[in-house]
């Protein structure tokens, strides 16, 4: 009897230790995740009760509003240009800091530092990289001789300025890489010097079966960010040219937000949930094929 009573005062105690954690996620999280659901149902404008309309939120979005089509087609444009390329840049950058060179440390600190500047700031400093008259960029390219384009202020230029400036932020993705590439044991590459492989066979032999599991953890959390921009835009663009970079999470926001069709706004967010549970899942479903895991 008194082993039950240490037992369930033990587990009163772990509650009572949680239980801040336990009220913040049930008032802050899964109740508000709750009532999104029941307004994406609904004709909502925050200033009067929520009315039910069904299924018609989601059907306007669907079969009438050209613009969630046009906001979906630049987040999928957006992801499918700079997950790979920053995921590439990350890696070839991680394989350069883990060489002994001289400066090192100071170099992973520099290639790091834009990763705790505020993304505020950051697209601020980009607007003016950007800019096609003065801006930095394109003073460079015009000493070259290349064309200058427009970038922001140009519909076929807007989306690949900021996949541009994405690249500006990995170096989370190079620690972790990094992290990765110290922990392929080196008998491995001595073997295969034994055996005369090269550089490049070692590469594709040794380093990027190895980093597959980083390389799978990395492609899926950049997928799900990238669908998720949206302050670049909204400070550097506001969704403009001509819509060009008004992606999936601003216009929810100006739906929302802006014209208090909340819920409008609860109906994009649960199909944005639903895409990125789908895509998530066949990233699970057929990449992960490709990863080597090491047998315990």
């Amino acid at each position: 009897m008194k082993i039950k009573k240490s037992v369930l005062r033990r587990n009163l105690e772990g509650y009572m230790f949680i239980s801040p954690f336990i009220v913040g996620f049930l008032v802050f999280t899964f109740g508000p995740l709750i009532a999104s659901f029941y307004l994406s149902f609904c004709d909502y404008n925050i200033l009067e009760p929520p009315r039910w309309v069904g299924l018609g939120n989601y059907k306007t979005l669907l079969f009438r509003d050209p613009l969630f089509w046009k906001s979906l087609y630049n987040t999928v444009y957006y992801t499918i240009f700079s997950v790979p390329l920053g995921t590439a840049l990350a890696l070839m950058l991680a394989m350069m800091l883990n060489q002994k060179i001289p400066g090192q440390a100071i170099l992973r600190t520099v290639y790091y530092l834009p990763c705790i500047v505020p993304i505020i700031a950051s697209s601020v400093l980009w607007v003016q990289i950007f800019n096609p008259q003065w801006g930095l960029l394109n003073m460079f390219l015009r000493k070259l001789g290349l064309p200058e384009p427009g970038w922001l202020i140009s519909e076929t230029w807007a989306k690949p300025a900021l996949i541009i400036m994405s690249l500006w932020a990995i170096g989370g993705a190079i620690i972790i890489f990094l992290a990765g590439l110290q922990g392929i044991p080196d008998h491995l590459y001595e073997s295969a010097e034994i055996d005369g492989a090269g550089a490049i066979q070692k590469f594709f032999h040794i380093t990027l079966p190895m980093l597959s599991p980083t390389i799978f953890f990395l492609v899926v959390m950049g997928v799900i960010g990238s669908f998720q921009v949206f302050t670049q835009a909204y400070v550097m663009t506001g969704g403009g040219p001509l819509d060009s970079t008004r992606f999936y999470i601003l216009y929810l926001f100006n739906q929302a937000f802006e014209f208090f069709h909340m819920g409008y706004g609860c109906a994009m967010a649960w199909i944005l949930f639903a895409i990125i549970l789908a895509v998530t899942y066949l990233q699970f479903r057929y990449l992960s094929k490709f990863g080597y895991y090491e047998a315990e």
